[in-house]
C-alpha cells in the first residue's frame, strides 16, 4: 500500500528510463544519504566509524569495481587485491615524490595506475576466458604481491618493508595521519564512494554498460552486432582496476595507516569476489550489500553477547560467528542464486502489487 507508482505518470524518455524511476525508490535514497550524511556522524561514536563504517565503504567501492568486471562484463578475476595494492603503493609514492599536492589528487590519480596495470593484464581476455582468465589474472595477482615485496623503491626502501601515510591536511584540517578523526576520515571516505558510485550507476545504465552486458551475455553475438570486443574488454579491465586502486589507496591512507604487501594478498581478492557473488552479480546495490553481510555481520554477531550480558568466551563467540555467517550465507544463495539484490528486487516486485499475488 505504502510502495506504488499509481499516478506516477512518465512523460518523457528520461523519466521512463530513470534509475529510480518510483518516488518511493527516491524517498528512501535520500533517507539513506540523510542517514550516512548526517545521522551516523552525530551519533555514532568512534569504533562505528573508524571500524566499522569506514572498511565497509571501502570494501564496497572495491566490490564495485570487482562487479563491474565480473557481473557487467563476464569476466571472472581473481587479482583485485593486486590491483588495489597498485592504488596504493602509487599514492604512497606520488605523496612522497609531490608533497605539496592535495592527497586527494593523488588517492584518485592512483586509480590511473592500477587502470594502466589491469589493461596490461587484460590483455589475454580477447583469446581466454571464464577459469582460463581466472588464472591469468591469479598470476596477476601473485606477481604484483612479489613487486609490493621485492621493488624497494615502491616503498621508499623502508627497512621494514611498509608503507606509512604522511600526515595530510585538506583546508587545514587533517585527513590522513595520527591527528586525522574518525569523523573526518569517514565524511572524506563517504564522499569518494558516493560520487564514484553515481558515476558507475551513469556508465552502467548507459551505451558503455550496454556494450558489456552484451559481451556478457554472448560475446560472439555482441561481436556480429558490431561490438569490437577487445576495447570493451579492455575498457571493463580499466575501469575496474581504477575503481580498485582508488579504494587500495583509501584502504591505506583513510583506513589502516601503514601496509604491508601482507594486506594485499589473495585472501582480499576471494574476499571481494564472495562480496559480489552473494551481493548479487551485475548490481551496484549488491556491492554493499555483500559488503554489509561479509564485513558488518560478524561484527555485530561478536558484539551482541556482550551486550545482551552472556557469559561466552571470546573464542567461542569467534568460532559462533564464522558458524552463522557460513550458514546464512548458504541459506541465501540457496534461496536465490543471484544475490542480496535479486532478492530485494523480488521483495519490491511483490510490494508493488500487494495483497494481489500479481
Amino acid at each position: 500500500m505504502f510502495y506504488r507508482e499509481t499516478g506516477q505518470f512518465k512523460q518523457g524518455y528520461a523519466a521512463d528510463s530513470a534509475v529510480f524511476p518510483i518516488l518511493q525508490d527516491r524517498y528512501g535514497l535520500a533517507i539513506i544519504m540523510a542517514i550516512a550524511f548526517v545521522a551516523i556522524p552525530l551519533f555514532g561514536n568512534e569504533f562505528l566509524l573508524a571500524s566499522v563504517m569506514v572498511p565497509f565503504l571501502i570494501l564496497s567501492l572495491g566490490a564495485i569495481g570487482l562487479n563491474i568486471l565480473v557481473g557487467y562484463t563476464g569476466l571472472l578475476s581473481l587479482g583485485t587485491a593486486g590491483f588495489m595494492g597498485v592504488g596504493a603503493y602509487a599514492a604512497y609514492k606520488l605523496s612522497t615524490l609531490f608533497p605539496q599536492v592535495n592527497i586527494l589528487v593523488w588517492i584518485l590519480c592512483s586509480g590511473f595506475f592500477a587502470a594502466g596495470i589491469g589493461v596490461i593484464f587484460g590483455l589475454p581476455s580477447l583469446r581466454i576466458k571464464g577459469f582460463y582468465l581466472a588464472v591469468a589474472t591469479l598470476a596477476a595477482q601473485f606477481f604484483l604481491q612479489w613487486c609490493f615485496v621485492r621493488i624497494a623503491w615502491l616503498y621508499n626502501y623502508n627497512p621494514s618493508g611498509a608503507i606509512e601515510v604522511p600526515g595530510r591536511t585538506l583546508f587545514g584540517i587533517a585527513i590522513t595521519g595520527p591527528m586525522a578523526t574518525p569523523v573526518t576520515r569517514y565524511y572524506v571516505v563517504l564522499g569518494v564512494v558516493a560520487v564514484m558510485t553515481l558515476i558507475a550507476s551513469n556508465i552502467v545504465h548507459g551505451r558503455i554498460g550496454r556494450t558489456w552486458m552484451a559481451v556478457r551475455d554472448m560475446d560472439i553475438a555482441a561481436q556480429l552486432m558490431g561490438i569490437r570486443l577487445l576495447p570493451a574488454k579492455l575498457l571493463a579491465f580499466a575501469v575496474s582496476s581504477f575503481y580498485c586502486g582508488v579504494a587500495g589507496a583509501l584502504m591505506v591512507f583513510l583506513w589502516l595507516g601503514a601496509a604491508e604487501p601482507s594486506a594485499f594478498d589473495i585472501k582480499l581478492s576471494f574476499l571481494l569476489l564472495f562480496m559480489v557473488i552473494i551481493g548479487g552479480l551485475g548490481s551496484l546495490i549488491g556491492s554493499f550489500m555483500g559488503a554489509a553481510l561479509i564485513h558488518i555481520l560478524p561484527i555485530f554477531i561478536r558484539g551482541l553477547p556482550e551486550s545482551l550480558g552472556l557469559p561466552i568466551a571470546a573464542a567461542t563467540v569467534e568460532h559462533l560467528t564464522f558458524l552463522i555467517v557460513g550458514a546464512l550465507i548458504i541459506f541465501f544463495l540457496i534461496v536465490e542464486p543471484h544475490g542480496l539484490a535479486r532478492l530485494w528486487q523480488i521483495t519490491k516486485q511483490k510490494l508493488r502489487v500487494w495483497p494481489f499475488p500479481y
